[in-house]
Order: C-alpha cells, then sequence, then structure tokens
C-alpha cells in the first residue's frame, strides 16, 4: 500500500518502517493494536480507513466507528437490554478501528464500556485507535482512573504507534473559483437600450 502522493501533497511525516508493518497486516494476525496519533487534518482517519480496507480484501472482518458514536449507541442500548449483544459484535470482529478517540471526557459508563473491549480483546484481537491526544492525555478524560490505566496500559503494552506530524490538509482543500478558459464562456453584456424615444 503506498501513500507516497498524499504524503507528499500533505506534507506530513510519519515512520514508514511502522507504517509498512501495518500494511503487512500481522498485527492483526496476531492479536496487537496501533494508536494512530497526531494534530487535525494530518490524516489519521485516512490510515486507519486504509488499513481497514486492506484487512477486509484479506477477509478479516473489520468494524469501524467513531468514539462518540460508538459510545453513544452502547448507550442507547442500554435502554432496550441489547447491550451485551452490540458488546459482543465488537469483541468478535478481527479489527476494530475507534477513530477520534478521547476529544471529549468520558462518563463512568463509557469509561466502563472502553475498558471492557480493551481488556476483552488484549491479544485476542487488534485494535487501532485514532486520536488527536497522546496516551497520557487520555487517564485524565476517562472518570475512573483505575480502570482508566488498566485499558491504557493493555492497550498501549500490545500497540505500534505511529505518529503524524505536519500541517493539515483541509486548507489545500478549500474550493476556488475557476477561471474560464473559453471566451465563449465570458459573461455577454446586456443589450444596449435604444436612445430613441417612442413616438
Amino acid at each position: 500500500m503506498t501513500l507516497d502522493r498524499w504524503d507528499d501533497s500533505a506534507k506530513v511525516t510519519y515512520d514508514h518502517a511502522t507504517w509498512n508493518e501495518l500494511c503487512s497486516l500481522r498485527f492483526v494476525d496476531g492479536g496487537y493494536n496501533a494508536v494512530i496519533m497526531g494534530p487535525v487534518g494530518v490524516g489519521k482517519t485516512f490510515l486507519a480507513t486504509a488499513l481497514g480496507h486492506a484487512a477486509i480484501r484479506r477477509r478479516y472482518s473489520v468494524h469501524f466507528e467513531r468514539c462518540d458514536r460508538l459510545l453513544k449507541r452502547l448507550r442507547a442500548s442500554r435502554l432496550d437490554n441489547s447491550h451485551d449483544a452490540e458488546m459482543r459484535k465488537l469483541l468478535r470482529v478481527d479489527l476494530l478501528i475507534v477513530d477520534d478517540f478521547a476529544l471529549q471526557p468520558l462518563d463512568a459508563l463509557d469509561t466502563a464500556d472502553i475498558y471492557e473491549l480493551i481488556v476483552e480483546r488484549h491479544r485476542a484481537a487488534a485494535t487501532v485507535v485514532t486520536s488527536n491526544r497522546e496516551p497520557v492525555e487520555w487517564l485524565g478524560l476517562m472518570a475512573d482512573p483505575l480502570l482508566a490505566q488498566s485499558a491504557i496500559d493493555r492497550l498501549q503494552s500490545a500497540a505500534h504507534e505511529l505518529v503524524l506530524d505536519g500541517e493539515s490538509s483541509r486548507q489545500r482543500q478549500k474550493p476556488t473559483i475557476a477561471q474560464p478558459t473559453d471566451h465563449r464562456l465570458d459573461p455577454q453584456p446586456p443589450p444596449r437600450r435604444s436612445s430613441r424615444r417612442r413616438r
């Protein structure tokens, strides 16, 4: 999987050896994890979905979901008693990709769900997490410090860490006004009104 064009246009730096290792998908075979970190707009989600697509082509089962939506869905599943079934689906998948992890504080229920997912999947199935924050910052955002430390320690201890650095590519995606290349496309001046007075 080559990303040279994306890499050059976005002016993003990262460790190519780590990325190549992730692209081999050996971490999925071994039940390891990947933590993709970096500032806003450098392509964390892009790389995570690329890994997901590669895994699907290798016939792995993959689930991709933004962290806030995942936790909101799990919270809602408690209301209709489907929480256990939803958790089992997430625990069974070969590759779980959680995008934008810990952008906002996690309450006690959210922390408990993250703890269960990470602990139950530890060395049993692969997980990819993307985040704008470093793992040390995650601790302060989770409601229960003990559960948080236990979960993050397990996740990191079995994870490849890919750190992206660079400027946001979104600024270069702004729309531009196309310049007309054909004079026939130039707007025509309105017809001139006759100066003669009607009689």
